[in-house]
């Protein structure tokens, strides 16, 4: 798979590895819902992305939309539990999330599923993640973006304007918890900027989809 990546100026590494989690920062949304933020939590992100895009088994999906189908804009892979992750630094990264969550999570961070964004046509509308336990529960969904920033939009559930844009790219990690999914929607805006690609890689528990 072909992806056009424009690099980061300031993560020329080839060395692909996370920084430590104490530099996370929380910003709360209200009714229950926070965001936590850490700017490149991983360097050599450019490096990663080049990977992940060729190597993974990305796959096309169609969606009915009212009275008829249509292509999914975005390309996508998934990772059950128990299923091995494309790069090491990834099984990494969903361990070091478990540890650093255990006492306000509960339970360990489980699945993977990756996002491919080509470019600024490909998108992601808005929604909340509320398929299983997460639509009457609270819970986490962190996201590790590589390659270039896209941004994470957020909005109170409801409808209305974006409250908040989050840039995410070049190894930034963010982390939705609380009420988040059930109170707030977020979403990948298309973009009508010259945008290069980006992976996005969304940890969760068992039973959040």
């Amino acid at each position: 798979m072909h992806a056009h990546l424009q690099g980061s100026l300031f993560d020329q590494t080839d060395e692909v590895r996370l920084g430590p989690l104490r530099g996370i920062r929380r910003r709360e949304l209200g009714s229950g819902a926070w965001v936590d933020l850490l700017p490149g939590w991983l360097t050599g992100s450019d490096a990663l992305f080049q990977e992940l895009a060729a190597t993974v088994p990305w796959r096309a999906e169609r969606r009915q939309m009212y009275e008829r189908e249509v292509d999914v804009p975005r390309l996508l892979a998934y990772y059950r539990e128990g299923e091995p992750l494309p790069h090491p630094v990834l099984d990494e990264a969903r361990d070091a999330l478990s540890a650093h969550y255990a006492e306000e999570l509960g339970e360990p961070f489980a699945t993977a599923g990756l996002c491919l964004y080509r470019d600024g046509h490909d998108s992601v509308a808005w929604h909340g993640d509320r398929t299983g336990r997460s639509a009457t529960q609270d819970t986490m969904v962190a996201i590790l973006s590589v390659g270039d920033p896209r941004d994470l939009a957020l909005r109170p559930r409801g409808g209305g304007a974006a409250a908040l844009r989050l840039p995410l790219g070049h190894g930034d990690l963010v982390v939705m918890g609380g009420s988040c999914q059930r109170t707030w929607e977020h979403a990948i805006p298309k973009s009508t900027k010259a945008v290069g690609a980006r992976v996005s890689i969304q940890f969760r528990p068992r039973g959040v989809g």
